[in-house]
Parts: C-alpha cells; sequence; structure tokens
C-alpha cells in the first residue's frame, strides 16, 4: 500500500472510531512503528488528528478540533434531529445568524423550510447551499478563509457582524464544561461573540459528547443562551447544574 493510501485508511478507520493504537496500526499495515510515527506526525501537521500517547485521535483538546472535512461525516443522525430542533425556532421573516461548524451547515441547508428568511452567515458549506435559493436573502461574511473551519474570519467579518442585527443566531461549540461554552480557536471565538452581540436571542448548539470538556478560550456563559440543543441526554451531573441555572435544554429525539 502506497503512503497516501495508507494515510487515508488510517483517517478512515479515526472517523469511524475517533481514535486509533500505534502497534494496531503498524500490524495491519506491515510497517514499522517509526513509518507509522511519521504518517501521524504529519497528518497531526495537517490539523486532521491530535497525537496522543501510543496513537491518535480526533477527539477535541484543549487546543485541537478536527478538521470540517472529518467533522462533516461524522454523527449525521445527531446533526440530523438538533437541525430539525432548531428549525422549530425559526419563523418565516426572521434573520438568522449562522455559524461555523458541519452541525451549523446542515441546519443551514434545512433553513429555505422556513423562508422568506435573511441568512447571515461566515459558514462556508451555508453559502454554497443557499446562494441561489429563492426567497432567501444570503449575506455572506467576507473575511480570511479557514480551510480547517471552512469559514471566514478576522476583523473583515467582526466589523461587518458589528453593523448587521438578527433575531436569532445559532452558536455552535466544541467544548461545556460547568456553565461555560468553550472554543479553542481565537479568531472563531471572536466571530461567535460578534454574533452573540448582534442578535436578539442566541441558541447554543452542542453534541452530547462534547459536555464535559473545556478548551483554551472561553466562547460564552451559558446564561447568554435563550436556549441550548443537544442530541442526547448529557450525564446527569450536566443536566443538573443546567438546570439549576435556570437554563432550557432541549434534547432533540428521533
Amino acid at each position: 500500500m502506497k503512503r497516501d493510501e495508507r494515510r487515508q485508511a488510517i483517517m478512515d478507520q479515526l472517523i469511524e472510531a475517533r481514535a486509533v493504537d500505534l502497534d494496531d496500526l503498524a500490524t495491519r499495515f506491515a510497517v514499522s512503528k517509526m513509518t507509522i510515527h511519521r504518517d501521524l506526525d504529519d497528518l497531526e501537521q495537517a490539523g486532521l488528528l491530535r497525537k496522543v500517547r501510543g496513537g491518535a485521535t480526533i477527539e477535541t483538546g484543549t487546543q485541537f478540533e478536527s478538521d470540517f472535512r472529518i467533522r462533516e461525516l461524522q454523527d449525521a443522525d445527531a446533526k440530523t434531529r438538533m437541525a430539525r430542533a432548531a428549525l422549530d425556532l425559526v419563523e418565516p421573516g426572521m434573520t438568522v445568524m449562522v455559524n461555523d461548524g458541519s452541525m451549523a451547515a446542515l441546519l443551514g441547508a434545512c433553513l429555505p423550510d422556513k423562508a422568506p428568511l435573511t441568512v447571515i452567515t461566515n459558514n462556508a458549506a451555508v453559502i454554497d447551499r443557499l446562494r441561489d435559493t429563492p426567497r432567501i436573502t444570503l449575506i455572506a461574511l467576507g473575511g480570511v478563509f479557514s480551510a480547517k473551519f471552512n469559514g471566514f474570519f478576522g476583523v473583515v467579518t467582526e466589523t461587518a457582524l458589528s453593523r448587521l442585527r438578527a433575531d436569532l443566531a445559532f452558536i455552535s461549540t466544541p467544548a461545556l464544561a460547568g456553565l461555560q461554552a468553550f472554543h479553542m480557536d481565537d479568531s472563531a471565538v471572536r466571530a461567535k461573540r460578534a454574533m452573540i452581540s448582534a442578535a436578539g436571542r442566541s441558541v447554543l448548539l452542542v453534541n452530547h459528547r462534547r459536555f464535559g470538556r473545556s478548551a483554551l478560550h472561553v466562547l460564552a456563559d451559558l446564561a447568554e443562551f435563550s436556549a441550548i440543543i443537544t442530541d442526547a441526554d448529557p450525564a446527569p451531573q450536566d443536566r443538573a447544574a443546567i438546570d439549576r441555572a435556570g437554563i432550557g435544554l432541549t434534547t432533540a429525539k428521533d
């Protein structure tokens, strides 16, 4: 097997299992552990995985989020359920903000069901989906493009958001611990914060796997959101903390 084919096979296994073991990979591909180390080093350098002791993972870390191209292949059912629950909050005639992320991209694809709408987004996948959609006024936020997050960020994005107002903003997060949401990338945090400030209401979208985790930057206190949508019940202690704070938590069921 050629190097590129082996590395693609490693990524395919990561998408399915979320973690791989170095010894198992060396045995599977009949190569040395050093060769696998080099493969993992190069894939980590490309931002596709995070090396851990004895292997690698695509689970988030305090400074790591997997590439958009990986995330968009994961948890399709959970994302679909969350998108439907989020769509219930949208009414025709609204101005809606949608941030970056694979979950938000799926939600963006559903928004024509609630047209007419004005949609403001820095999410390249949402821009591609909605740019020719009837009865959708699309405001595409410019900025510096990030392939990792498949979105636009930076001063241009934040300045544009400071001049806009929306009824509702959908904000996704890769980490939630206690009563705070976190993110590992400061430019993404600034864009999300600008959306929160520009919207009458903000809704947090978070996969239940992301509860009990933190990241480098505090994104927001949960009290800043009018609702939180997740795909499955979080751990009892996480649910209890949110309930005590009086924050609405919706679990998107089948």
